[in-house]
């Protein structure tokens, strides 16, 4: 086990857990693949250039600016990765949005009349997510700030 580990750099259970990462994956792109094969070859093409040419620059700069920024306000943080504080609610945020943009932003046409739903609900849900996505990084962080403190690292 030790030489596998070595050798692999992970558990047995990390690889099987990616081998069947890649199987699910691979049903997956034959099944779209049949169905609709330029379609998906569009959207994975276009998703890629979105990513790195929209996306990855816009928070890059967002990251520094904010390791810029609060790096000079807390100098006694340097013992404890304040930046993933601010990175995985900011993520999650996105995400979430980005996946329920055209109900947030209230641009379904037809929506109420087929779901019986209103869209107005969306938008506050979201902001009361973001905020509760937040505000436990910032329980999470001043919890972990307490036992650093406590245990003398800062």
């Amino acid at each position: 086990m030790a030489r596998f580990i070595r050798w692999y750099g992970a558990n047995p259970l990390h690889l099987l857990a990616l081998i069947c990462a890649f199987a699910v994956a691979g049903y997956a792109a034959v099944r779209l693949f049949a169905v609709q094969p330029i379609g998906v070859a569009v959207w994975l093409v276009g998703a890629a250039i979105a990513h790195d040419l929209i996306l990855f620059p816009l928070y890059a700069v967002a990251d520094r600016s904010a390791r810029s920024v609060l790096h000079r306000r807390a100098a006694d943080l340097h013992t404890i990765p304040w930046i993933n504080y601010l990175r995985v609610p900011a993520v999650l945020s996105g995400l979430l949005l980005l996946v329920w943009f055209p109900l947030v932003f209230r641009m379904v046409p037809g929506f109420e009349a087929a779901t019986a739903l209103s869209q107005d609900v969306y938008l506050g849900r979201w902001l009361a997510i973001t905020a509760v996505l937040y505000g436990g990084a910032a329980l999470a962080f001043a919890l972990s700030a307490r036992r650093t403190r406590a245990a003398g690292g800062g």
